[in-house]
């Protein structure tokens, strides 16, 4: 009898078709293509903002859940980042000139339900996001930084200078969710949550994409 698959890599595999959906949506597939615009980058950091406001807010509230907890690390904030590229990339009154597309509204309130009621909901959303941003996300960031001439400054969210190596990092995040306290059932409640994150961020692509066309018509 051979043995059971380790959590981290049911996960993954459940996970990977609708990872590659996400990542593959029109809005996204043309930015890494060289087909978006820097408004259309701005556009993408201006929501993720908000994403990053809630999934950081709420991980305040569950630092005193002993599951929840484990994930948490101040090497992963990345909302001092995303405000420094917002100045840069907007200016000054970028708080003003920034509103969540009603994808992001969704999200956001699913992190906060989530973040204020469920652990294994909240380290769905954390994983989804953070070990996707040591992954693809510094190709991403690499691919906008040689398509609009940036250094750090507007990829700032990309760059985690606290992190020396995010292979180690994620392999270490992935045996904590071997490890984590949960039965079968929780299991599949959290890879279902994760499943409804990449869906969450797809309908944000769409989003964007609808907001792009609204202001060429």
């Amino acid at each position: 009898m051979s043995d059971p698959i380790p959590f981290s890599a049911a996960l993954r595999e459940r996970s990977s078709r609708a990872h590659s959906s996400s990542e593959h949506a029109g809005f996204m597939a043309d930015l890494m293509k060289g087909e978006g615009t820097r408004e259309d980058y701005i556009a993408l950091v201006a929501q993720h903002w908000f994403i990053y406001e809630a999934l950081e807010r709420t991980a305040g509230q569950m630092r005193n859940d002993p599951v929840a907890a484990v994930f948490i690390s101040d090497k992963l904030t990345r909302l001092p980042a995303l405000e420094a590229d917002l100045e840069f990339l907007v200016g000054p009154d970028w708080r003003e000139s920034i509103t969540p597309l009603p994808a992001t509204r969704a999200y956001v309130d699913r992190i906060n339900e989530v973040g204020a009621t469920w652990a294994g909901g909240f380290v769905a959303h954390h994983y989804t996001r953070y070990l996707g941003d040591l992954s693809g996300g510094q190709f991403i960031g690499r691919l906008m930084a040689r398509r609009f001439g940036f250094e750090t400054n507007g990829i700032g969210f990309y760059l985690f200078d606290d992190i020396a190596d995010p292979k180690a990092f994620k392999e270490v995040y992935r045996e904590q969710l071997d490890a984590a306290p949960w039965d079968a059932e929780e299991q599949e409640h959290v890879i279902d949550e994760v499943l409804l994150a990449y869906r969450f961020n797809t309908d944000l692509f769409d989003d964007l994409a609808l907001a792009k066309a609204a202001q060429v018509a």
